[in-house]
């Protein structure tokens, strides 16, 4: 028979502990080990004995639940905590969260959601531990573990200074490709860290499972909470979502996401990242690590124009040429808009081009699978599957072929059709 969960409940008010403790008895897998009402008591019950789940109290006169969790992260690491509030603003979030938190629940909630959560927890600290098992990272001279050293992985990102133009799901279908095509091991990371849609193209559900639970746990060099989070998609893509929510967003910084992308190139042979439209800090971090980043436009004047002051921006990196390589997007979409006029005016050769199959795609993206399994037969599949062949085999284009040329300021609107 398994052995049932041990919870320790932590709140300064004694009614609150004796209601929770009473609502657990009637749950045959969970047992309370303790129950104490301030953090000092915590840390210590936490040190005497072992402990699976800590229910733990935000607001807590003294050491709050916020300073109980970071002590706790060091002296009880392998216990999970839920974070319990009477207020749930995003900031209450965020900083639980920050703490080490795996959970955090609204006061009054009921007793099956209060099941649920140390279930769900207990369960995922669990995987994480047994998956990880006999991979231990590799400690380096400063203290910090590393990652586990294999090959070097090929880092493909899909960027587009302007939404809409269907880079998620490119990079998504890329990534199944590069897998069910080509036989890669393909990590295909979520950077749209406010509003990912990864996870509704392939129809996964995140549980709590997110590269803003990787962000928390990186400070000490934690690689193993990285290896945990990625979700195994049927495809055999392995996934690293989103957060589910907007906020968490800010748990993830410029040198977490590097740190990531790092560590996953060296256990996969092509890490694919759909980068935010937002040019900022994380965004900079991912296009550095990036070996391609195939920058999505479509044929349309907003786009083009934005695409014109991205190559600007990349120009002062100083990127080499064949590292940003254009991918359009609905290519016989044209509307009047000539492909040469659109060279012409940006300065660079587009590289690559998909077509324009709004019947397959939207369908497929309805169901939650990728069009290059549902209609492998159709052009824009057979256009992803070419697109990955000459990206992740290698065969680059060279610079020659797609130079930077001085843009003249004026002339992007001159070939407006009329």
């Amino acid at each position: 028979m398994t052995d049932p969960i041990r919870v320790v409940i932590v709140d300064d008010i004694a009614e609150t502990r004796d209601h929770l403790a009473k609502l657990l008895s009637f749950e045959s897998d969970i047992a309370v080990a303790g129950s104490v009402g301030s953090g000092p008591e915590a840390l210590a019950l936490a040190a005497d004995k072992p402990v699976d789940v800590l229910l733990l109290d935000i607001n807590m006169p003294g050491m709050d639940g916020i300073a109980t969790a970071e002590q706790l992260a060091l002296r009880a690491p392998t216990a999970a905590i839920i974070m319990m509030s009477v207020q749930g603003e995003p900031d209450y979030l965020r900083r639980a969260m920050l703490a080490g938190a795996r959970e955090f629940l609204v006061k009054p909630f009921s007793s099956d959601e209060l099941a649920g959560s140390i279930r769900q927890v207990h369960q995922r600290e669990r995987q994480k531990f047994d998956r990880v098992a006999g991979t231990r990272p590799v400690s380096t001279t400063n203290g910090h573990a590393e990652p586990p050293r294999g090959v070097a992985g090929r880092v493909v990102t899909f960027f587009s200074p302007k939404g809409g133009v269907g880079r998620t799901t490119l990079a998504v279908n890329f990534a199944v490709a590069a897998r069910t095509e080509l036989g890669k091991r393909v990590a295909l990371v979520d950077a749209g860290l406010q509003f990912g849609d990864v996870g509704v193209l392939l129809n996964l559900n995140p549980k709590n499972q997110s590269i803003a639970d990787v962000a928390r746990e990186m400070t000490g060099g934690d690689f193993e909470t990285l290896e945990s989070t990625l979700i195994d998609h049927s495809t055999g893509v392995r996934v690293l979502m989103a957060p589910p929510s907007p906020e968490m967003a800010e748990l993830v910084t410029p040198d977490h996401v590097s740190r990531i992308i790092g560590a996953l190139r060296t256990t996969h042979d092509v890490v694919v990242v759909d980068c935010s439209p937002l040019l900022q800090d994380v965004t900079l971090a991912i296009l550095d690590q990036s070996d391609v980043v195939l920058t999505v436009l479509t044929l349309e004047i907003t786009n083009i124009k934005n695409i014109r002051q991205f190559l600007a921006l990349v120009e002062q990196l100083g990127y080499p040429d064949d590292k940003v390589q254009l991918l359009l997007n609905r290519a016989d979409s044209g509307y009047g808009i000539r492909l040469q006029d659109v060279e012409s005016s940006i300065g660079r050769k587009i590289s690559h081009s998909v077509v324009s199959d709004g019947r397959t795609v939207v369908y497929a993206l309805n169901r939650g699978v990728p069009f290059v399994v549902a209609a492998r037969q159709a052009r824009v599949s057979e256009d992803i599957v070419r697109l990955a062949k000459t990206i992740v085999e290698g065969e680059q284009i060279q610079p020659s072929q797609m130079p930077l040329r001085p843009v003249p300021r004026k002339g992007l609107f001159q070939w407006r059709a009329h």
